[in-house]
């Protein structure tokens, strides 16, 4: 493989839809949000999109059975309170390489602007390397005016002090270029695991914005779970902190193992 492909799996006229995108990042908090979307809902799947700028790997699951590194778009009709179109891109990967990013990022804008989109909501996540109590959801917007309905969803505006990395960054930058307008909304996570409760976060957040509705239930069990493995590293680490401030020859026999 050369260069980019994009495989067509099914044509469809869209009215203006919103395009959505949810590639792996940190905490995969926008990957799990939107995948949720994706079942609840019941996208349906248009594009493939292959690249050699990927990584020169394949995914194997918990069945022997390997995936592709690739990127999907799918696409919702007449969803929601507003009825309006959508198209997410998921995957499971990005491009490795700035030229690559440019490439891909750059093939799918002129696929979602094909079909009419002209707004833009990237998802990722925000990591502080560290536990979070509560989930917040940071945001950065293309205007003034999508900063401010931001605002009034109770996103926190993302200060001055970094950039978003990138295709959640850089397709709202290449798509201002084509008159395109939109968000990145990020959950807060640690970052260092997969993080469910921050999705949840992210999705309740992004369902107010776009007037829709997703059950999260199966995100809230999820996020159950994470909780408990975030208390049980917590546990340990006070363990072995404790362990170490023991005096020579006194150390707790029950941590051999």
């Amino acid at each position: 493989m050369k260069e980019t492909i994009i495989n067509i799996l099914e044509e469809v006229e869209l009215n203006q839809p919103i395009f959505i995108e949810a590639l792996p990042g940190i905490g995969h908090v926008g990957k799990l949000a939107a995948d949720h979307i994706i079942e609840e809902l019941g996208a349906v799947k248009m594009a493939e999109i292959h690249s050699p700028s990927f990584p020169p790997q394949v995914l194997v699951d918990e069945n022997g059975i390997i995936h592709a590194m690739k990127n999907e778009l799918y696409y919702l009709k007449s969803a929601g309170e507003d009825e309006r179109d959508y198209l997410l891109l998921v995957g499971n990967t990005q491009g490795l390489s700035p030229e690559g990013q440019y490439e891909v990022c750059g093939l799918i804008l002129d696929l979602v602007e094909k079909h009419g989109a002209k707004e833009i909501y990237t998802l990722g996540g925000l990591a502080t390397g560290q536990p979070v109590e509560t989930c917040a959801v940071f945001g950065a917007a293309t205007n003034k005016d999508l900063a401010k309905k931001l605002e009034d969803h109770e996103v926190t505006l993302r200060s001055a002090d970094g950039g978003i990395i990138g295709a959640s960054g850089l397709l709202l930058g290449m798509g201002t270029l084509r008159g395109m307008e939109g968000v990145c909304l990020m959950g807060e996570t640690p970052g260092y695991f997969i993080d469910a409760e921050a999705a949840k976060a992210l999705l309740t957040v992004l369902m107010s914005l776009l007037n829709l509705e997703v059950d999260t239930e199966s995100l809230e069990e999820r996020a159950i779970e994470t909780r408990k493995m975030i208390s049980k590293a917590q546990q340990m680490e006070q363990e072995m902190v404790e362990r170490t401030a023991m005096p020579p020859g006194e150390e707790d026999l029950r941590y051999i193992g």
